[in-house]
């Protein structure tokens, strides 16, 4: 499934030179895009800039769960993801071949291309995305000019930079990007199926890492309408030879690195392109600045294994579409006291510390081998287990003992 044209048709060129908007937002992913719908629904003129008219296929985010879906639910974006991904309720999670536990909650998995083209779908006006790039900025406290490589411009009150890792318009108005942690994170995206055709035995399944020495987090396997999608999260050296052999062999490879994993999936293939993506943690430096805000990979990077960057994102776009921005719009000027608001939000501020703590945590969780953590990885799994096990004896009992302690 990819985006509908109807809502990514680039605005005519014809018509003034200059483009008048309240709010200019450069990058059209996941970010970009939820965001422009959100200001766009609520009246402000809008013009959401990006060089594609149509995402194409990457491997970024792929599935939607948890408290996620309450956001998309207060954002207004539920019905539309709903009928854009392909939706499970219960995740068998296992490790060295046995039942962890299993997870239940409603889910989507669906391409990010896809996710995009949905947020796009959401626009009031499918004018309001122009396809050009944006070659320059001028920022002021008043009104920010937008050059763009068509020779139009754009006017707006504010700028907002969602342009993910790409940094060279942030690099051009001083803002800098300082590592955190250099290549934190592999992770691996592939589709697979039977090679006898029949369906797996599950909805979905992650299967944890099983030695510390193979750097595997986990992998997870949940439904998209091309058939059973596979992401596989690790911590390791991005040259090592096993990356090569996960792209060539992906199969055998996987096998080696997660052995218990064969009686769950039995005779499988790979039947799509086996895509990769090596990430850094960082944060934005020297960003505050009049008119322009970032938000969800322009300001931090996450890591994947740790699942809280579509949260980090929606927190960026509610915070700022939902609470700031309006504000600012409603009284003149666009300066650097406006703009701090956003970054010391409490909100904000908790979700992009709460995802470095769980990328570092992860990280731990999967490859230090000194005792303390040998011992808290078996205690994080056994609690699991035995959970597991005492709520299939009395079903319901953990649902009851946590609506207790909501209480």
């Amino acid at each position: 499934m990819t985006a509908e044209t109807t809502v990514t048709e680039p605005l005519p060129a014809t018509g003034a030179a200059t483009i008048v908007a309240d709010i200019a937002i450069v990058g059209g992913g996941l970010a970009g895009s939820l965001a422009a719908a959100v200001l766009a629904r609520a009246g402000h003129r809008v013009a959401l800039i990006d060089k594609r008219a149509v995402h194409p296929d990457e491997f970024r985010v792929e599935k939607i769960g948890g408290h996620q879906l309450e956001m998309f639910r207060r954002l207004g974006f539920i019905d539309a993801l709903a009928n854009a991904g392909c939706s499970y309720d219960r995740v068998l999670n296992i490790r060295e071949g046995k039942v962890v536990d299993v997870s239940v909650g409603q889910a989507y998995g669906l391409p990010y291309a896809d996710l995009v083209g949905m947020a796009r779908s959401q626009l009031p006006d499918p004018s309001s995305l122009i396809v050009d790039e944006v070659a320059a900025i001028t920022a002021g406290d008043d009104i920010q000019h937008l050059a763009l490589a068509s020779g139009r411009r754009v006017e707006a009150r504010l700028v907002v930079l969602a342009t993910g890792m790409a940094g060279a318009l942030g690099y051009k108005l001083g803002i800098k990007r300082r590592v955190l942690a250099e290549r934190h994170s592999v992770s691996f995206g592939f589709t697979i199926a039977r090679r006898d055709g029949a369906p797996f035995d599950f909805d979905a399944l992650t299967c944890y890492g099983e030695r510390t020495a193979d750097g595997v987090d986990y992998l997870s396997l949940f439904p998209v309408r091309a058939g059973m999608r596979a992401n596989l999260f690790m911590f390791r050296d991005p040259t090592d030879p096993v990356m090569r052999d996960l792209r060539r062999d992906t199969e055998a490879t996987l096998l080696r690195l997660l052995p218990g994993l064969q009686p769950f999936l039995g005779d499988f293939r790979v039947i799509d392109r086996v895509q990769n993506w090596v990430m850094d943690l960082s944060i934005v430096e020297g960003h505050l600045q009049p008119g322009i805000v970032l938000i969800g990979d322009a300001f931090q990077t996450n890591c994947p294994a740790a699942g809280t960057g579509v949260a980090r994102l929606l927190v960026d776009v509610e915070r700022l579409c939902t609470e700031h921005a309006p504000r600012w719009l409603a009284t003149d000027g666009m300066g650097t006291e406006k703009i701090s608001q956003f970054y010391s939000d409490p909100a904000k501020i908790a979700a992009d510390q709460q995802s470095l703590k769980m990328a570092r945590f992860r990280q731990a969780l999967t490859s230090r081998n000194d005792i303390s953590w040998d011992v808290r990885r078996r205690l994080h799994f056994l609690r699991r287990r035995l959970t597991h096990q005492v709520d299939q004896m009395r079903p319901g009992w953990l649902a009851q003992v946590r609506s207790a302690l909501r209480a």
